[in-house]
């Protein structure tokens, strides 16, 4: 990314399949390691999971097991995605306010958020509505010390925090690799073949346009230039 001043106000990261935990791979890990008889079925939103598994409110132990489980699972999957922290440091030279967001328990978010930088906040749940309800969004502001919604951006690969960035005002960038639409682990991703990991892709892309973000990169290396090109639209009279 250029050392130019910057076109936006603050930035929010997704924590998993965004900055840490290629593919988001934490949660259904945990899922299959409690469940394994039900395979890779599809993974709804951390804080109703466990219920959807389960048709039935759980017990105390199981919710107790299931929050045990992904903070295992987060501590394993707890690494960088690629070019995540060249962009961090290069945002945090520019003076650039910005925070992360996940929906995990709190134990497992700061598991997997031990690699990023110790100066980068966590924007943490505090009761307010789930994503898409953009409450956590708009808190994460308040908490930057942001005084206004113009210019701030959103970037994750979680459709569901995506929506809730739009539902907020603000510019949004998908990821489309590295996030739960593609699902895949960074070993499992690049053993695929070109040909399936590019089908993966332009699904997972065409997912992200069709939900309304601003853009769609693969990873957080091609943040910069598209940054550059979202600043542009901004400048000539683009609104979120």
């Amino acid at each position: 990314m250029p050392a130019t001043p910057p076109a936006f106000n603050a930035l929010l990261f997704g924590l998993s399949g965004c900055l840490v935990d290629f593919g988001a791979r934490t949660l259904p890990t945990a899922m299959q390691r409690l469940y394994p008889r039900h395979g890779d079925e599809q993974i709804g939103a951390a804080h109703t999971t466990l219920e959807q598994r389960l048709g039935r409110t759980p017990s105390a132990g199981e919710r107790q097991a299931f929050e045990q489980a992904l903070s295992k699972a987060a501590c394993e999957h707890a690494e960088l995605t690629p070019g995540a922290l060249a962009q961090l440091q290069q945002l945090h030279r520019q003076n650039v306010p910005c925070a992360w967001l996940d929906e995990l328990p709190r134990d497992a978010s700061i598991a997997l958020a031990t690699p990023l930088p110790d100066w980068l906040p966590a924007a943490l749940s505090r009761g307010g509505r789930a994503w898409p309800a953009p409450d956590a969004c708009w808190q994460a502001l308040v908490d930057l010390q942001v005084e206004r919604l113009d210019g701030c951006v959103l970037i994750s690969g979680e459709p569901r925090l995506l929506k809730a960035g739009l539902n907020a005002g603000l510019w949004t960038i998908g990821l489309a690799a590295c996030g739960p639409l593609c699902g895949q682990a960074p070993a499992d991703w690049q053993a695929l073949a070109a040909a399936e990991r590019d089908q993966l892709r332009t699904r997972a892309t065409l997912t992200l346009y069709r939900l309304g973000v601003h853009a769609v990169i693969d990873q957080l290396g091609e943040l910069g230039p598209c940054l550059i090109d979202l600043g542009s639209r901004r400048k000539k009279g683009e609104k979120t």
